[in-house]
This record gives structure tokens, C-alpha cells and sequence, in this order.
């Protein structure tokens, strides 16, 4: 397929530039990827779409302060976004200059720390710090709202650019379809009989990076930290025995369940994925998803669209932009179930 199959006008007053006063207050666009038919609803109403015994999946991932700014000797302004650390002293980061980086390269930073320029990791700069990396970007940095929120960072972004339910820091953009849940949400799903379950994927900047080629089968994705523990594994198992359904909460919760099952099951799994799901692919783990409204031409975009059908999803996005739903991180959400024959066969592992 090609880059521009995934294309569909969007306002830009459309895009969220700030979230509601209550998490759970967003609307919830529910389409039936078979059918194709759309319910406007609220995200409280999101119980009424689960079952007893279903199972929803979170990423516990917790945003980095990831963006910090800094200068050259010279006094020419860097601006750092941290993609991973690699280890204590080393990332890996997109960086801004007016003349680039070679290897060597000082950049001061805030708290008297420098920063020396080692190489390149494809279109990424490393980098090695006089100090810790993770102590230094929780000391120094501010959380990395995405480039589509035209303000500055406010003290409430902190905070709302967190799920309630972020353990493990490392990411550097937020899972946000998990931005809907409040406690009492969490609260009303668990006494309704929906499980939970957790597993960790740390979102890389490369989330933002568009798509430059026409012809999908030429990009590649950023590898991104991805964490299936056993416990989720055996909630998995458990739910299919009892014929409850996974539902994902957000794409990166399917592309970590995905990648840890391409061996034909789900196993618990540890270490980096670049997993690029496009139309054509099948499911093997998630069932129903809950997700924002993703970029046009967006990698996220093509997964929705693996899942739910491209035609579906686009009459879906059509109808979003004509309601005035809000998109992108802030936005509101969906909820979506498969389209015809894109699920493999379920069986417990």
C-alpha cells in the first residue's frame, strides 16, 4: 500500500491543544469494523461496550521530562529530545542546531552538565553525559508535549500528559488513548467484572517521525523498549479459555502484544520491537481496541486501519471531523472491533 491511501483532511481547530478538565469527560466514537457503523457515545460509557471476563491491557510506561535545552561553546542553541538511554551516561536523542553535530561536539546544559556528541544511530545523535542520564532528564528536562500542541508547556501538562495508572519511567511521549482513565473509571470497570492487565512499551520520539516514502514497504520503524511479562501472558490465556475478549488500550499495548506473539503465541518477551503493522496483517492477540484519532499518514494510522478496515476507519475519521471531535493526544477516543477476517485463530498459549 502506499503512504497516501491514509490520507484525510483534518481542521486544524480540530487539533487538541489542551485536555478537558475530567479525563474521562472526552467523547468515544464506537465502529464495528465488520458493519462499519459508528455510535457517538461518551468514554463513560465505554463499561457498556465490555463484557464480564474481558480483559483490557495497559501500557504502564511513564513519560520522561525529555526535552531540555542547551548551547554550543559557541553559543548557538541546541535543543535536545531524548529518545532512549543506553546506558548511564549514554542516549540517544534528536538534536537541533543550526550547524549540526560532529562527533566531539560539546553542548552545555542546565545544572553547569555538558554533553559530548559520540555518533550517529540512523537519523538519532548519541550522546555521553558527565553524569547519570535518567537522574540529569528528570533534574532538568520538561515533559515533551507532541509538536502539534502549538503552546508551551504548562505546570498541569506534568501530571496530564501522565496516565493515572504510569509506573515505569521511560517513554518519551505518552500511551494516550490510556489518558481517558480516571480512578473512578478503573473503578467502575473492575466492578463491572472487566480485568486488567499491564505490560511496558517506552514510546520513542520517532512517533512523530512521518512517513517520507510512498511505497509502505520501504519504512522502517524506530526500535522501542517493549516489556510482556509472564503474568499478562497467563491473563491472556486465561481470557481465551473463558472466551472473554483482549482489548488493547492504545496502539502501542497491540504492537507489544503483536510482536511478542509473531511466533505464532503469545510469550512473554523482553528487549526492543520495530513491529510496522499495515492492512494485510493478522491479528494473533488483540481483540477490541481503544484508541485517539491518529495523524493523517500516520504509522498509527495504518495499524487502526489493519484492524478495523482502511475504508472503515476513513468513514470513521470523515464522520469525527464533520462532529467536531477532538484529535491527536488531548483528543477524544475510539473504540474498535475487527473487521472481517483480519484475526488469526485464538487459542490460549
Amino acid at each position: 500500500m502506499r503512504r497516501a491511501d491514509f490520507h484525510f483532511e483534518l481542521p486544524a481547530e480540530l487539533i487538541a491543544q489542551s485536555p478537558l478538565p475530567e479525563r474521562s469527560a472526552s467523547r468515544l466514537l464506537a465502529c464495528d469494523g465488520a458493519s462499519g457503523e459508528l455510535r457517538d457515545l461518551g468514554f463513560r460509557d465505554l463499561p457498556q461496550l465490555l463484557a464480564p471476563g474481558d480483559l483490557l491491557v495497559f501500557n504502564d510506561t511513564r513519560v520522561l521530562p525529555a526535552r531540555v535545552r542547551g548551547r554550543k561553546p559557541t553559543g548557538g542553541v541546541v535543543e535536545i529530545l531524548l529518545e532512549r538511554i543506553v546506558a548511564p551516561r549514554r542516549f540517544l536523542a534528536q538534536a537541533r542546531s543550526s550547524k549540526g553535530f560532529r562527533p566531539g561536539s560539546v553542548v552545555e546544559l542546565p545544572g553547569a552538565r555538558r554533553a559530548v556528541a559520540t555518533g550517529r544511530s540512523a537519523d538519532l545523535h548519541e550522546f555521553e553525559l558527565d553524569c547519570d542520564a535518567a537522574a540529569f532528564f528528570q533534574a532538568h528536562g520538561e515533559i515533551p508535549l507532541p509538536p502539534y500542541i502549538g503552546r508551551p508547556v504548562a505546570p498541569a501538562d506534568s501530571e496530564r500528559y501522565q496516565t493515572v495508572y504510569a509506573r515505569k519511567p521511560g517513554a518519551v511521549a505518552a500511551p494516550t488513548a490510556g489518558l481517558h482513565f480516571d480512578e473512578e473509571m478503573l473503578r467502575a470497570l473492575q466492578q463491572s467484572g472487566i480485568e486488567a492487565a499491564q505490560l511496558t512499551l517506552h514510546v520513542g520520539a520517532g512517533t512523530f517521525q512521518p512517513v517520507r516514502v510512498q511505497d509502505l514497504a520501504a519504512h522502517r520503524m524506530h526500535p522501542e523498549r517493549i516489556q510482556v511479562c509472564a503474568a499478562t501472558v497467563a491473563a491472556v490465556d486465561a481470557v481465551r479459555r473463558r472466551g472473554g475478549r483482549v482489548v488493547a488500550v492504545g496502539t502501542t499495548v497491540v504492537r507489544s502484544l503483536e510482536a511478542a506473539a509473531l511466533a505464532g503465541r503469545l510469550e512473554s518477551y523482553e528487549g526492543e520491537t520495530d513491529i510496522f503493522i499495515t492492512p494485510g496483517f493478522r491479528f494473533r492477540v488483540v481483540d477490541a481496541l481503544v484508541t485517539n484519532f491518529h495523524l493523517p499518514e500516520s504509522t498509527l494510522l495504518m495499524l487502526v486501519s489493519a484492524f478495523a478496515g482502511r475504508e472503515r476507519v476513513l468513514a470513521a475519521y470523515r464522520h469525527a471531523v464533520a462532529m467536531g471531535y477532538r484529535f491527536f493526544s488531548y483528543g477524544d477516543a475510539m473504540f474498535l472491533t475487527p473487521s472481517t477476517g483480519v484475526l488469526a485463530p485464538r487459542r490460549a498459549s
